[in-house]
């Protein structure tokens, strides 16, 4: 049917069919709604405008989708390209279908293929979107399957945008929410545009197979029926050449010509049960031979989508190679329309198909780890791993099956098993051969961990692991490191200030000590006095209060800050480091508190779509204790004894040396980031003077992380 045909009773008659119980005047008052506020616009193609919102609405009538999400489509280009305000749906059609208008609106609105940093984040506003309602994103993927299917009438250079933009981003996102199909069609249309003489080759080899061959696909249909009816299996069998791209990709990937490539078909078997799955997997082995390393089991191992299926290819007799997927109607239904699944109706109802994954569990899991990047580049990472990778599928010496993404190594092996065992490892056996770490992780390869007492991970294995559990235990790790660091220095500076009023530093002692300053045990209290959180001095007077001469009150670093609620925590941020007596906003993190940003602090931009999660700070009034860091960006002459001159100095301003390091070292200079605890913004500033005024001191500045770079060389 024409797009342009479809009336309000088409409509409302395609939702009927899988769902009788619809609200059909909604659905008829959001047609009309709709075709009065397109009224006078039109495509590049010259049809009417509203045309769109309807074939869009047709697409997802095809998913078998609810009512919120068909009127959605019909109005989603409303708020954007009419009149119609955000208020107007609401009155109308209610809040539900309200959000999702103008989710999609500001999905419309992103620039998704522009610079990197600018794409991190236009990435991480398509996953709040999606994490808010699903269906935004299920409205905006066929709004860009019925563009692409259009696109003739767009301009050259708009089309190739365009099909760049689906090929990179809105594929990939289909095919990761299980919706196969629709990823297909997207890449085959984005093919079309961007390589029109490679796909038109693909077609003219198919058609000259057909004619060397005969059809194919009837014959083995065929031949696979009649086995599944000998092993008393009731099945459906249905078979199909694969699509232009996918063929393209596979002689890119394997570097062969159409003629050599072997598995171009693909068929589907459609069993009654999971046993009937296992049954016709066992047939067609029988009849003809399993190609090694081609075999996944998403039954037992389902993907995180909420797909299952077993997947096989095998070979016949002339040594063309067909895939075979094996499930059941309901893992069919999933595999079709992926988290979609959730929303659709069958025979009138809500899907209740038990393999349908909730989708807010599902778009938890895959944000759960771009949370806990604060990075950009590591987010955008994280998205593209996620989205982009498809799977191997590998095995430990035992036989269990580990779920990999194309390109992980041995290391993040290692971790997919066991934290532990990722940080002991020392090296890997792929197949009983001794390989490096960073070798690439095959399908069907069986992987042993060497491991070895007293290992620790390695700062290079965070550009070896591809997966962002491994990297982000790697990080977790040399954090610990350093904390052991911090824990060694800090016995040696609870020594020496114990004994400067005649006490040791006893175990008794500091246990007493980390009671008295709230921390939890003696190791926290050790390594917070190593990393100049606190100092020795505190420490002592928390237990000898007599014995230490009284400099005046100063405000507990703990409470230093107002405006928090009530057993409210906080942390200075690592970019700004902000000191007392600077302007600072905070920002929440659920589960962990507040964050503390100077108030002109770059990584503040990050957060200003999200409001709510800023809060009012100011620091106390008073005298701050010398515990708070900042970095100086140092350039020193390369003399005898310099280096001792701006330490003396250093300490004369009752200032704390807690870190040292070296940028550069020239036959004539020295560059150090040199982190100083200090009392507020004023001793830093007193500070820089008095270190400017020094003869040898050629440059100063305060150095602020941002977004984890180092200072330019």
């Amino acid at each position: 049917m024409d797009n342009t045909e479809i009336t309000a009773d088409d409509l409302v008659e395609l939702v009927r069919v899988y769902n009788p119980k619809t609200n059909e005047k909604q659905i008829r008052a959001a047609y009309e709604f709709g075709r009065a506020m397109h009224e006078g616009q039109y495509r590049h193609s010259g049809e009417p405008y509203f045309s769109h919102p309807v074939a869009v609405a047709a697409i997802l009538t095809e998913q078998q989708l609810d009512d919120g999400t068909i009127i959605t489509a019909l109005l989603h280009d409303t708020v954007e390209d009419t009149r119609a305000s955000y208020k107007d749906i609401e009155t109308l059609f209610g809040r539900d279908v309200a959000e999702l208008v103008d989710g999609v609106t500001k999905l419309t609105n992103l620039q998704l293929n522009s610079t990197e940093t600018k794409q991190a984040e236009n990435f991480r506003k398509l996953f709040m979107a999606m994490s808010k309602d699903l269906r935004v994103i299920l409205v905006k993927l066929a709004d860009r399957l019925h563009n692409m299917r259009t696109i003739k009438a767009m301009r050259a250079e708009k089309q190739a945008q365009k099909a760049r933009e689906t090929m990179d981003i809105f594929a990939p996102l289909a095919g990761r929410m299980g919706m196969q199909w629709m990823r297909e069609e997207l890449e085959d249309l984005s093919f079309r545009v961007l390589n029109p003489e490679g796909r038109a080759s693909i077609i003219r080899r198919f058609i000259t197979l057909q004619r060397e061959t005969g059809d194919v696909i009837q014959r083995i249909t065929g031949d696979m029926r009649l086995e599944l009816d000998q092993a008393g299996v009731e099945a459906q069998v249905f078979g199909r050449a694969k699509k232009p791209y996918s063929i393209w990709r596979k002689m890119e990937e394997k570097s062969q010509s159409f003629s050599r490539l072997s598995d171009i078909y693909g068929f589907r078997v459609i069993t009654q049960s999971d046993e009937d799955c296992y049954r016709a997997l066992g047939a067609i082995h029988g009849r003809w031979r399993a190609v090694p390393g081609r075999f996944k089991d998403y039954i037992s191992q389902p993907k995180s989508n909420g797909y299952r299926s077993i997947h096989t290819t095998v070979s016949g007799r002339d040594g063309k190679r067909v895939e075979v997927q094996i499930r059941t109607q309901q893992m069919h239904d999933v595999a079709e329309t992926g988290v979609a699944a959730h929303w659709s109706y069958r025979d009138g109802v809500r899907s209740n198909n038990p393999f349908a994954v909730d989708p807010a569990k599902w778009i938890a899991q895959l944000t759960e780890q771009f949370d806990a990047e604060e990075d950009h580049e590591d987010f955008l990472e994280a998205v593209k791993l996620e989205m982009y990778a498809d799977q191997v599928f590998c095995f430990t010496p035992k036989g269990d099956v580990v779920k990999l993404p194309r390109g992980a190594t041995p290391i993040d092996f290692a971790y997919a098993i066991h934290t532990r065992i990722g940080n002991a490892c020392v090296g890997a056996k792929i197949d009983g051969m001794r390989v490096p770490l960073w070798t690439r992780i095959k399908n069907g390869q069986s992987i042993e961990i060497i491991r070895a007492q007293g290992q620790t991970p390695q700062v290079t294995w965070l550009d070896i692991a591809t997966t962002g559990k491994a990297k982000t235990a790697i990080r977790r790790s040399l954090r610990e490191e350093d904390r052991a660091r911090f824990v060694k220095l800090g016995q040696e500076l609870a020594r020496s200030a114990f004994a400067q009023v005649g006490k040791r530093a006893t175990d008794k002692v500091l246990r007493t000590a980390a009671k008295n300053m709230r921390l939890n045990g003696i190791e926290d209290l050790l390594a917070q006095i190593g990393s100049s959180e606190i100092t020795g001095r505190q420490v002592v007077q928390s237990v000898y209060a007599d014995l230490v001469p009284n400099k005046g009150d100063h405000i507990d670093a703990k409470s230093a800050v107002v405006g928090l609620e009530p057993g409210q925590s906080f942390k200075r941020a690592p970019c700004c480091n902000p000191l007392p007596g600077e302007r600072i906003v905070g920002i929440t993190f659920r589960g962990e508190g507040v964050t503390v940003h100077a108030i002109d602090c770059e990584k503040l931009s990050s957060y200003e779509e999200q409001p709510e999660r800023w809060i009012d700070l100011r620091w106390h009034d008073g005298n701050h204790p010398a515990v708070y860091d900042a970095v100086l960006d140092l350039t020193i002459g390369n003399g005898a004894g310099v280096l001792g001159r701006i330490c003396t100095l250093i300490g004369d301003a009752s200032a704390n040396i807690s870190d040292l390091e070296f940028i550069e070292r020239k036959p004539d200079f020295y560059r150090v980031l040199m982190s100083v605890a200090l009392r507020d913004v004023a001793h830093l500033h007193s500070l820089m003077l008095t270190l400017e005024a020094e003869s040898d001191v050629a440059a100063i500045s305060r150095f602020r992380k941002i977004d984890g770079q180092k200072p330019t060389t």
